[in-house]
């Protein structure tokens, strides 16, 4: 039997794993790297870092089972109808994707395969629910989260995690792997020192991180999840996008959390981190529903969008150059750990496509080649809702204020004087706001704005008004189809 692994590199909770052993005779677990078949959206470079460490990670857990990782390259088709020549396999399981060039990847492999003859078993193991089972009273997809999610919540829960196999059968001979450094998937030259300081994957690695989440910080989620500088998340975001962790292991594991503190059920189920699940299963059921989402506007009127174009702006943001503290730390951040704090990605976006007037695509495909957590789903659900254009959004009309974000946020300045060290010696009250600090008090603390640290690349009043009248531009437009815009 054949267990064809993608974004599911664990064996714990692993229905694919779970089915073939259930059938008897060997099973060789095969990874296929085929990023030509992602469509538009190949792995960026930290998700490839990410992937070559978790492929690390679930074959050193295979050996442990007495059995191995085979890896081959794509196409993924081909590749897996020679694994079962070579192994006489009568049976390939795998667990599903939902990104739209995945879902079209498997029907081709499904129906090729069961021409030949071939059993073939698909599953759930990254989603509490599928994506199609939540429809609206009319019979559609949701577009608003509170009714989507009650509405989960009220399908009881989801089931138990499965064990993770003690022992693998295994086939008398092995056909052969390609060397996972064969795959390339490493950055040359090296530039991810701080990805190896900040992480580590695999599915041990996002055990521990969610107990020690449990421990030390689950129970001050609501006061601190907003805050960058505190440890006040759960950081299981690649985790759970590489397929290491299950949602099902993390809803059962707050539950028996919960139980042990004597929490009601009604208070744990509604809780702040049991929601952030709701918002990544929304996000994959906005996906399915519209896959065209990834490169348009779900609200459609958005296509008329007066959006700007500003190479040097966009670098300026790209490299955390803007002039505003909060923005550039979180830019910086990303582009050393490849992460970066939720809060903080709401700033950074409202500043990219309200202050700058930059399309979000450009934003979205920018996070997808840095971020270790770049998941299609919530990435485009987190775009569109920052640029108002998807489903539940915020209004356009809200518009960060990135000082006021900072000093709400970072009230001490401490995430600002960890990625921005050069405005670390400003006094608190001025370190979110360096562009209006006395002459004094920037000398005394080293900084020279335009040289050391830069001016701000945009004054945030008249970006804000820009931005209301580009929003009133849109919207004229939208009320007159047949006025083109001159």
């Amino acid at each position: 039997m054949l267990v064809w692994f993608r974004l599911d590199l664990r064996l714990e909770d692993n229905p694919a794993v779970q089915a073939a052993v259930a059938q008897g005779g060997p099973v060789l677990p095969v990874f296929i790297w085929a990023p030509d078949e992602e469509g538009d959206w190949a792995p960026g470079g930290a998700s490839r870092w990410w992937l070559h460490n978790a492929l690390a990670a679930l074959d050193a857990a295979l050996h442990a089972c007495g059995s191995q990782l085979i890896l081959r390259t794509g196409p993924s088709l081909e590749t897996l109808l020679e694994l079962i020549r070579a192994t006489g396999a009568k049976a390939v399981f795998w667990n599903r994707r939902y990104e739209p060039a995945a879902m079209a990847q498997e029907k081709r492999i499904e129906a090729a395969l069961s021409e030949q003859g071939l059993h073939t078993g698909s599953f759930n193991a990254s989603l509490l629910h599928e994506p199609w089972v939540a429809r609206t009273q009319a019979g559609g997809p949701f577009r608003v989260f509170t009714p989507f999610w009650r509405h989960c919540l009220g399908l009881g829960e989801p089931p138990q995690p499965l064990p993770a196999p003690s022992t693998l059968p295994t086939p008398r001979r092995w056909p052969r792997s390609l060397n996972l450094a064969a795959l390339e998937l490493l950055p040359k030259p090296d530039w991810a020192s701080g990805l190896r300081s900040a992480w580590r994957p695999g599915a041990e690695a996002a055990g521990q991180r969610l107990e020690q989440f449990l421990d030390q910080a689950f129970d001050q989620y609501e006061a601190q999840r907003d805050r960058p500088d505190l440890p006040g998340t759960s950081r299981l975001s690649p985790h759970l996008h590489f397929g290491e962790i299950s949602p099902r292991q993390i809803w059962h594991a707050l539950r028996r959390r919960a139980e042990r503190c004597g929490w009601p059920p009604a208070r744990w189920r509604r809780s702040q981190f049991v929601t952030e699940l709701g918002w990544r299963e929304f996000a994959y059921h906005l996906l399915y529903h519209f896959p065209r989402t990834p490169h348009e506007p779900l609200r459609s009127q958005f296509s008329r969008f007066p959006w700007r174009r500003d190479p040097e702006g966009l670098r300026a943001w790209q490299r955390g150059r803007t002039g505003y503290p909060i923005v550039d730390a979180g830019m910086r951040d990303l582009w050393a750990t490849g992460w970066m704090h939720n809060r903080v990605r709401m700033i950074v976006a409202s500043f990219l496509v309200k202050d700058l007037l930059l399309p979000w695509q450009e934003g979205a495909r920018w996070f997808w080649d840095t971020l270790v957590d770049a998941d299609l789903a919530s990435n485009t659900l987190g775009w569109q809702w920052c640029a108002g254009c998807g489903a539940d959004a915020a209004p356009f009309f809200r518009i960060f204020n990135p000082n006021l974000q900072g000093e709400k946020f970072d009230p001490h300045g401490d995430y600002i004087r960890r990625w921005c060290p050069e405005l670390a010696r400003l006094p608190v009250r001025w370190i979110h706001r360096p562009h209006e600090a006395p002459a004094g008090v920037l000398r005394a603390a080293g900084v020279t704005l335009g040289r050391t640290y830069p001016e701000p690349i945009v004054p945030h009043g008249l970006a804000r008004e820009r931005a209301l009248a580009a929003f009133a531009r849109m919207r004229f437009w939208a009320r007159a189809p047949s006025h083109k815009p001159g």
